[in-house]
């Protein structure tokens, strides 16, 4: 990568020279992928790719990423999936654009750099479960089994997959063992020519030759068609350009134009949710990952933004969900490029792709697809990290990560989502109210030089006076007052003090009202003294005093 993309240096003939061939890289790589994405969200191919041209070039205009490529991406699958099976392209479609509204608008709330706030376990374990279900997802045309419709139950997938074993086809297996083979062995050359292009042209002329040979295979020809103008069906995908269509003038599940109400639109707005929250999340992790790669830093509401008008766009041509891609993504960089129009450039040599080879695209064999597919999964699933994760971190962290995993699997993304972040919330809610703590510092000569009367106590605490932990600690110190007659409380200790811990603070004070006890408090640093403040805690005549430091505490004493 030449140091020119990071300098400033004007943007001239050579940098757009780098510019073209990573967009041309890249989007080789696009055109199978984008294709295969579609077909296992539940939609045909084209789809997939109206995506790539549309969203990546919306998206590179607009958003807040330099380098990002966006797409399709196989995290969407196990959202959109099931909404392709309810309602249709038109649905699937209609759900893109209500979940590009609602990154809009979390854009312009300001909320790009809520991503620092998911835990790596949480992103971890639901990445992980998506990449279970899209390889569960494969298995039929993997193998070659004749399945028409996968059920939509995790267990259910996997009780018909079983039952459905002994079916399957050696020449569609063998046809996805080559792709798979290649895709897994060609980056061992080293050469720059993406591992997607020649497995896919190594599985078409495999397919080819077998088909001459007399052996069946499914292909993106046999199983999928489109309407010529004369009337008649054309095999594979439509050799058009993506036209203008509202959502509600797209084929439902029963291929008729769809009938959308009210109902529906509500019906849809969890989906919507799913799909902004996962665009959100994994378009802002790939700009942190291209940041971290170039030095540079992103601008992380801009790429929300960006992300909402790909979002709410594309569908309008055809164009399934789409966020930025990871791997395409660094693909793009890796291979030079120098600024947003490398994306540009990927997008129109879809575009190219559509319109002059989709009878060459035809060829393509489903297994293959699903092959690739696998591949995919396995990377986004970044397995090494969590194997790392569950053998180094602590257990709250392993099991917020086998929470989602298993959740995104049996259930849905967004019930993982949720409940992993709560989870690790409370864990690391707990974890924080563990580390306050009490020490009775009496016989501390450095920091208490003077004698106390008999029954009374220096107590210092350590760590934030929180909800979760004052009751606890305010609680303590009252059963150490049962043998006391007062006690000096050290909070120079004490970051935080919130109205949880005002309420147990005052608790105390009542404690030792009605028993006849004191309470000094020294050593009180900003925030509690601002938080005491605004809740109008003062002395207690009698019970509660004040002081500026733990000596002045100590002193009145002598």
């Amino acid at each position: 990568m030449r140091e020119a993309c990071f300098t400033g240096e004007p943007y001239n003939m050579a940098r757009l020279r780098a510019d073209v061939l990573a967009g041309i890289s890249v989007g080789i790589i696009a055109i199978p992928l984008a294709m295969a994405l579609a077909i296992a969200s539940g939609v045909a191919p084209q789809y997939g790719l109206y995506t790539a041209i549309i969203a990546g070039l919306v998206v590179a205009l607009t958003g807040g990423s330099r380098f990002s490529i966006s797409g399709p991406t196989a995290a969407f699958v196990v959202v959109l999936h099931p909404i392709a099976n309810v309602y249709g392209l038109a649905g699937l479609l209609l759900a893109s654009i209500m979940g590009g509204v609602i990154l809009i608008a979390m854009a312009y709330a300001r909320l790009g750099r809520f991503i620092e706030y998911i835990p790596q376990s949480v992103t971890l374990g639901f990445t992980g479960g998506i990449a279970i279900v899209l390889v569960t997802l494969q298995l039929k045309d993997f193998l070659g089994l004749q399945i028409p419709a996968m059920p939509e139950l995790f267990i259910d997938k996997i009780w018909l997959l079983a039952s459905s074993i002994e079916q399957f086809d050696a020449t569609s297996l063998f046809v996805a063992a080559v792709t798979l083979a290649v895709m897994l062995y060609w980056p061992k050359l080293r050469t720059p020519v993406p591992q997607h292009l020649p497995a896919v042209v190594v599985a078409s002329l495999l397919g080819y030759a077998l088909a001459q040979a007399g052996y069946e295979i499914d292909t993106i020809g046999s199983r999928f068609s489109y309407l010529l103008p004369d009337g008649t069906n054309g095999e594979g995908i439509p050799p058009y350009l993506p036209k203008f269509t509202w959502p509600w003038l797209q084929p439902g599940p029963d291929g008729n134009p769809a009938h959308i109400t009210g109902a529906t639109i509500m019906t849809l707005l969890p989906s919507a949710f799913a799909i902004a929250m996962l665009g959100a999340i994994e378009s802002l992790l790939c700009a942190v990952v291209l940041d971290g790669m170039t030095g540079k830093r992103h601008s992380a509401n801009s790429e929300l933004l960006g992300q909402g008008l790909g979002n709410i766009i594309a569908p309008l041509f055809g164009g399934i969900t789409a966020t930025a891609a990871i791997a395409r993504s660094t693909a793009n960089l890796k291979a030079g490029a120098q600024s947003p129009i490398a994306a540009m450039i990927h997008s129109l040599v879809v575009l190219l792709a559509l319109v002059c080879f989709a009878p060459v695209l035809a060829f393509l064999p489903m297994p293959a697809m699903a092959a690739l597919l696998m591949v995919v999964a396995w990377n986004m699933s970044e397995a090494p990290k969590s194997l790392h994760l569950v053998k180094r971190a602590p257990a709250p962290d392993i099991i917020v990560l086998a929470t989602c995993l298993s959740l995104t699997v049996f259930f849905d993304m967004v019930i993982a989502i949720t409940v992993g972040v709560l989870l690790a919330s409370i864990l690391f809610v707990g974890e924080m109210a563990a580390m306050t703590k009490i020490t009775d510092i009496t016989g501390n000569k450095k920091l208490v030089d003077t004698t106390l009367p008999d029954r009374w106590a220096v107590l210092k605490i350590n760590g934030p006076l929180f909800f979760a932990a004052a009751d606890r600690v305010f609680g303590e110190i009252a059963a150490k007052m049962n043998s006391l007659d007062g006690v000096i409380l050290s909070m120079d200790g004490v970051t935080l003090l919130d109205t949880g811990g005002v309420a147990a603070l005052n608790r105390l004070v009542d404690f030792c009202a009605a028993g006849s006890k004191q309470l000094c408090i020294a050593d009180l640093q900003f925030q509690p003294l601002k938080t005491l403040a605004r809740a109008e805690v003062t002395p207690r005549e009698g019970v509660t005093i004040f002081y500026p430091t733990l000596d002045e505490a100590i002193q009145q004493f002598n």
